[in-house]
């Protein structure tokens, strides 16, 4: 049996049971660590035949570093952390798991639209207080006939626009990478990102972070949505500028936001975003449930068994072929 090297940069994770279930049988010893720099990760990674990475800093300097890696995954959806780029120049497969959470984001974001939209964590405080008010924190919007405009329309955001549609809500989104006629088969109007800006009553971010989509949500864009809209983003923080965003829930230019993710996580303690009673944030968790932790162990494990076993990978996202 041949032997492999696969080292794990960092995790999160209870242990590395389901990894170790599908890549031990095929000769694989894991080597692993909580790597904070790229030097730690250089060192980890450095005789390894394939990489699984979760928040550590892949840099170019640190792929420069491996002699024998002929995959990296990572742990999840976006790759942020890795230099896409040098690995490209490597003739290093990026791999990422972009479907083991589908329907726990699209359950998180609807959960985060209810809510922001019902300001159900000021009502729950009040009541704790003490006070028992049957229309309470007015006004309160309901959701028939509102307008959940979609920004990105992948997997999760379909998934969303499906929700949304049985709150009902008529649906519209944007993303200039996918044809009228995809929209359409879900039931959602393409519109331009001005239009949904203009349009929407709820905008859900669903965009990866590209040079393109990076601060997307910017003080045009706010400027741009009804004062009565709330915006909700469970994709990646960098598409919003936070700064931009805490001036338009001062301003009043937008009515609320409801977050999972952020510029930089973890939020401050005395972050502004944590003082307003219009913003609620989660902990970057809308990717969780028992159930989806197990299948991101498993499926990142399985796309370096593919490749090991001459198998086609699913998800390369740097464009090198194997």
């Amino acid at each position: 049996m041949n032997a492999y090297r696969v080292a794990v940069t960092d995790y999160g994770f209870p242990n590395l049971i389901p990894e170790k279930g599908i890549l031990e049988p095929l000769g694989f010893t894991f080597v692993t660590g909580q790597c904070r720099t790229a030097e730690e990760v250089a060192e980890l990674c450095r005789d390894a035949d394939a990489v699984l990475t979760q928040w550590a800093p892949v840099t170019a300097d640190a792929i420069r570093a491996f002699t024998r890696c002929r995959v990296i995954v990572r742990y999840g959806i976006g790759v942020d952390n890795v230099d896409l780029e040098a690995a490209r120049e490597r003739g290093i497969p990026v791999v990422n798991v972009p479907d083991y959470a589908v329907q726990e984001v699209a359950d998180h974001t609807l959960a985060l639209t209810l809510a922001i939209v019902r300001k159900i964590p000021r009502v729950v405080e009040q009541v704790r207080k003490g006070r028992w008010d049957i229309a309470p924190c007015r006004p309160i919007m309901g959701l028939q006939d509102k307008t959940f405009g979609v920004a990105g329309f992948g997997n999760i955001a379909r998934a969303v626009a499906k929700r949304a549609k049985a709150f009902g809500m008529k649906v519209i989104g944007y993303d200039p990478y996918v044809e009228a006629a995809a929209f359409a088969e879900h039931g959602v109007e393409k519109v331009e990102w001005d239009a949904l800006l203009a349009m929407s009553d709820i905008v859900s971010v669903h965009m990866p972070l590209t040079p393109d989509t990076r601060r997307k949500f910017d003080v045009e864009a706010f400027r741009r949505m009804k004062p009565t809209s709330f915006l909700v983003n469970t994709s990646r923080g960098g598409t919003v500028d936070t700064q931009a965003l805490v001036h338009a829930l001062r301003d009043g230019e937008i009515a609320g936001a409801a977050l999972d993710v952020l510029e930089l996580e973890p939020i401050p303690e005395d972050h502004p975003l944590l003082g307003m009673e219009q913003c609620i944030v989660t902990s970057h968790c809308a990717w969780y449930s028992e159930q989806s932790m197990l299948r991101l162990q498993e499926y990142a494990a399985l796309e370096i068994k593919r490749l090991f076993t001459g198998e086609k990978l699913r998800h390369v996202v740097n464009g090198v072929r194997v």
